[in-house]
């Protein structure tokens, strides 16, 4: 796990080198709409600001899934914390993460985002499938007190960044 320490890192410093760009941009006299978009990082960043997907974001790196979450999107993404990805098996984000499992490693990653941009008050008392990007069905159930996605529990939701929204979860998301 040294290893995904040292990624995080470096994470961290991109993250604190877009922040203090968009700082320097809020500074140069934009207009108001242009400051609020210069200061949301996208989703990359927004994930390796918050300090609680150290592992997801390791785990995008291996999958070579960086470029893509920063194009524009918009996507959803529904993001297992460092704790969910404690709940796997031994040993199971090690594997994963091992260029030999960069497909498989692809699969369940896309299988947590979805195309579009998602808000919670967009599937607040509905039950549906949503497609993700890796191609299967995630079950939606928003209808009673929280939100499911299939049986990951939402646990923050409209984290927004530049090209998207991000709902944080309490599991990892395995396709069948």
């Amino acid at each position: 796990m040294k290893s995904l320490k040292s990624m995080t890192g470096v994470f961290t410093a991109i993250a604190l080198v877009t922040g203090l760009a968009a700082c320097a941009q809020s500074n140069a006299g934009e207009s108001g709409m242009a400051k609020e978009s210069a200061m949301k990082a996208d989703i990359v960043d927004t994930a390796v600001s918050a300090g609680k997907f150290n592992t997801l974001v390791a785990a995008v790196q291996a999958a070579d899934l960086v470029e893509t979450l920063k194009s524009p999107g918009p996507f959803t993404v529904f993001a297992p914390t460092d704790a969910a990805f404690d709940q796997l098996p031994a040993g199971t984000v090690e594997t994963l993460l091992k260029p030999e499992n960069k497909d498989k490693l692809i699969q369940i990653l896309t299988y947590h985002v979805v195309p579009g941009k998602v808000m919670s008050s967009d599937i607040a008392g509905k039950k549906m499938d949503a497609g993700s990007v890796e191609g299967s069905n995630l079950m939606i159930d928003a209808a009673g007190g929280g939100v499911m996605i299939n049986d990951a529990t939402v646990i923050s939701a409209d984290v927004e960044s530049s090209n998207g929204v991000i709902h944080v979860i309490d599991k990892v998301l395995l396709p069948n």
